[in-house]
């Protein structure tokens, strides 16, 4: 007997039915990104801090000094894998099953977020490249401005309906739209 298993996201059922253009205002969600959470041993974090700069095909998010995000949403986790191993002084994990990647963008992306985030989003403040944990609509999350107005949220799989609800809830005055990523 053959057993097949079809990849089905957590988001699946929230979104049949929406919008298939995006607006100015939208979040979306990536089917099947590769994430890995990846830990400096000791003394060594600043070597894999710049090591992981080099890693083609993956933006790093900060955790905590010795601890970090490695997100790709092009390149295959067996590559980063490679990539990763050939880091002297870290351990990681592949985390992408365990994660639920969002990406939200629009002009009113900051009011949007400032109802789900206690987190100044100015963009003197928050800038382009940064990164952190935080509370993301009352869920351990880590936060990335990738871009002047798109930021992207990693939170966890269990909890990924809750935070993609509220994040749908906080854009409605802005006709926020939502769908797969591309």
């Amino acid at each position: 007997m053959s057993l097949s298993f079809t990849h089905r996201h957590v988001l699946e059922d929230r979104m049949s039915g929406y919008e298939l253009s995006p607006n100015a205002n939208h979040l979306a969600v990536a089917r099947r990104p590769a994430i890995f959470s990846v830990l400096a041993h000791a003394g060594r974090e600043a070597a894999v801090a710049d090591a992981l700069s080099a890693v083609e095909n993956i933006s790093v998010r900060t955790v905590s000094p010795s601890d970090w995000l490695a997100v790709a949403h092009v390149a295959e986790a067996e590559s980063i894998v490679d990539s990763l191993a050939a880091i002297e002084g870290l351990s990681f994990v592949e985390q992408g099953d365990g994660q639920v990647l969002m990406t939200i963008s629009g002009p009113d992306v900051r009011t949007i977020l400032a109802k789900c985030l206690a987190v100044d989003l100015h963009p003197d403040v928050f800038v382009e490249g940064q990164s952190g944990s935080m509370m993301i609509c009352r869920v351990a999350g880590n936060l990335a401005r990738v871009a002047t107005d798109t930021f992207e949220i990693v939170v966890p799989r269990s909890y990924a309906g809750y935070v993609f609800d509220e994040l749908r809830e906080a854009g409605r005055e802005f006709a926020m739209t939502r769908g797969f990523a591309a």
